[in-house]
């Protein structure tokens, strides 16, 4: 049963989406979607710089305890999303674990396909590396899109075996599966206000083009090798379309013998933990966050 906060946040997503035309320029859209998830509620510190011409952006509690390094892979289905879009997720992890998080603006499509945004997202974990954080205080974190990123990150590491893998991993509402092979694709329909299976279809197709087929683990984690994962927590909304996803991941994992949380949260939409601020379920989600993350590199 949805509450009248959830209300105005589905009310505000669906007057984005619904502006959105054919002509509507990607330019557009993704100014929209900067503005759709900002809040000028940010009590984390912010320090932009760049690695290798990508932008990065530090976001720092303003009293680090801690000291796990979340590199954190923003979603938006590999066309949208920013440090911008996700800069108040980060400053809620931030302050909620009392570290520092490293947000990256990766390669986008129409322009960038698979690999490039994967291979943005190691360069990332690579320079993280470089400075000298230590592989077992990094937790990857992501959303969305950037959730698949995040665990196929993990495939690529096992892959190639050049790098250790990082301490934790933490997924919120991962795209998991281009194959759209689960049943919540269909069943979650009518309840998800974000996420349409034929839009998603698209998506899968424009981002892995020619070069790889959808349940290549590097596209779609949830077909990979999920032993010896390390800790990991998933979070998602029991009304998205892609909650088997989640669910499926869990299960696989367990069965690997990998230690993974999955916590699927009543009532909930696609990532909301971005709207913390207005949902009581997002600021009790991002506790959690905090404490999985803490005990993770404390162990």
């Amino acid at each position: 049963m949805t509450t009248p906060p959830l209300n105005r946040v589905i009310e505000r997503i669906n007057r984005t989406y619904g502006s959105w035309t054919r002509n509507t320029t990607i330019e557009t859209m993704r100014a929209d979607w900067d503005v759709l998830f900002s809040s000028a509620a940010v009590a984390a510190q912010v320090e932009d710089f760049e690695i290798d011409a990508m932008a990065c952006r530090w976001v720092r509690a303003a009293e680090v305890t801690c000291p796990a390094i979340v590199l954190y892979i923003h979603g938006g289905g590999f066309r949208l999303g920013s440090i911008d879009s996700h800069q108040k997720l980060m400053s809620d992890i931030a302050c909620s674990v009392g570290c520092q998080v490293l947000g990256f603006n990766y390669r986008l499509l129409p322009d960038h396909r698979f690999p490039a945004p994967l291979d943005d997202t190691l360069i990332a974990y690579r320079w993280l590396l470089a400075q000298g954080y230590p592989a077992e205080h990094i937790v990857v974190a992501g959303d969305s899109a950037g959730g698949g990123l995040a665990a196929s990150l993990l495939q690529l590491l096992r892959l190639e075996k050049q790098l250790p893998m990082p301490g934790g991993l933490l997924l919120l509402s991962p795209w998991l599966d281009m194959t759209l092979s689960g049943d919540s694709y269909d069943s979650r329909a009518e309840l998800d206000p974000v996420h349409q299976k034929k839009m998603l279809q698209l998506l899968a197709s424009q981002y892995a083009g020619d070069s790889a087929e959808l349940d290549n683990p590097l596209l779609s984690p949830l077909f990979g090798d999920l032993t010896d994962l390390p800790p990991t927590l998933i979070q998602v909304g029991d009304c998205e379309v892609g909650l088997d996803d989640a669910v499926s991941y869990s299960r696989k994992a367990k069965e690997s013998g990998s230690p993974i949380q999955l916590s699927i949260w009543s009532s909930m939409i696609h990532v909301f933990q971005m709207f913390a601020d207005e949902l009581d379920s997002g600021r009790e989600a991002i506790q959690k966050i905090g404490a999985f993350i803490r005990a993770t590199v404390s162990n």
